[in-house]
């Protein structure tokens, strides 16, 4: 059974405690300012060799902490000092651990695609437990499986409702969502719900390993302004790949919006060439100046107030499901 509401309640909130690792700082302090606390005190530092050295500088025993940290590049970096940073709460006797991981890297590995690899988003779930986490918060996981790749409670936040408000403002007009492939369609039919106007989707067929060709589209797409939204966006082949399918075929307008900006070589410049009439990303990941240069028309929106209510949420034992249903 559901719990009822709770009040916002100002004494409860001096329980929490919010913790920044060092992937993305400005987006912790941006949460704990919706959320109406200040951030805990930490110094991150390394010894000579590179090892990672964590001390707290708040008191934590019998405190609901969270630690805000995305797993983004440098990925094996980030996620060390996220285990180091969950075992040191644990040992300083914190009563709760939840792990906020924003964008949560590896998820990519989450089946074996051919023989002899590895599962790897169920490693990185298995150290995140192992290290001491009771609860995770993560945002737009690239497989909803991998909530279950987890022995923890595992709440899964959304962007959706922070890229749709966004676009909605924008007042355009003979829309239809692209999905850049048939596993995307449910993500595509999720934004088709939320802004209206017609679905498509792209046939991709893959050539070799690296190499992916995008041949048809189902779907009408001339002379319509074409969104496509996707979780990621990594080297960024896939976005630009569709974009030119779909000016190929007589679309107008091509806009692209997505979670997490990882941008990896050479996402920029593809983008860059991609010329898209509007290019929409939020906060999960921090960008770089160089991607500000190099892409003017570049929006990054927050998710600090979804993220904050949701960890607000969680430590008033109220439901963060109805955060998308209300």
């Amino acid at each position: 059974m559901m719990r009822g509401p709770h009040k916002h309640d100002d004494g409860n909130l001096k329980q929490m405690r919010i913790f920044s690792g060092s992937s993305n700082p400005q987006l912790t302090a941006q949460i704990c300012e919706s959320v109406g606390v200040e951030m805990g005190g930490a110094v991150i530092d390394h010894f000579p060799d590179g090892e990672t050295s964590i001390k707290l500088e708040d008191d934590v025993r019998g405190r609901d902490c969270f630690v805000v940290q995305s797993t983004c590049p440098p990925v094996n970096d980030n996620l060390i000092e996220l285990l180091i940073f969950i075992d040191c709460l644990r040992r300083a006797s914190a009563d709760r651990i939840t792990a906020v991981i924003p964008y949560f890297g590896y998820a990519r590995q989450d089946r074996k695609s051919e023989g002899r690899t590895p599962i790897t988003a169920k490693l990185v779930a298995n150290l995140i437990v192992t290290a001491g986490a009771d609860r995770v918060l993560a945002m737009d996981l690239h497989a909803d499986q991998i909530q279950g790749f987890f022995d923890i409670p595992v709440d899964h936040l959304h962007a959706a409702p922070v890229l749709c408000d966004h676009f909605r403002g924008l007042g355009l007009k003979n829309i239809t969502i692209v999905s850049p492939d048939v596993g995307n369609i449910k993500t595509a039919n999720n934004f088709t719900s939320r802004l209206g106007g017609e679905l498509a989707v792209i046939d991709k067929r893959r050539r070799s390993g690296d190499c992916t060709t995008m041949v048809n589209i189902i779907g009408e797409v001339e002379g319509k302004t074409v969104l496509i939204f996707d979780d990621m966006i990594t080297t960024a082949g896939t976005a630009t790949q569709a974009a030119e399918l779909v000016r190929d075929r007589g679309a107008t307008t091509v806009c692209l919006g997505a979670t997490h900006p990882v941008f990896a070589p050479p996402a920029i410049e593809r983008l860059r060439e991609a010329k898209f009439s509007h290019l929409v990303v939020t906060d999960t990941v921090p960008v770089s100046a160089e991607a500000h240069r190099a892409l003017p028309n570049l929006k990054i929106l927050t998710v600090a107030r979804l993220m904050g209510e949701a960890i607000r949420r969680i430590h008033t034992h109220e439901s963060v499901s109805a955060l998308f249903t209300e």
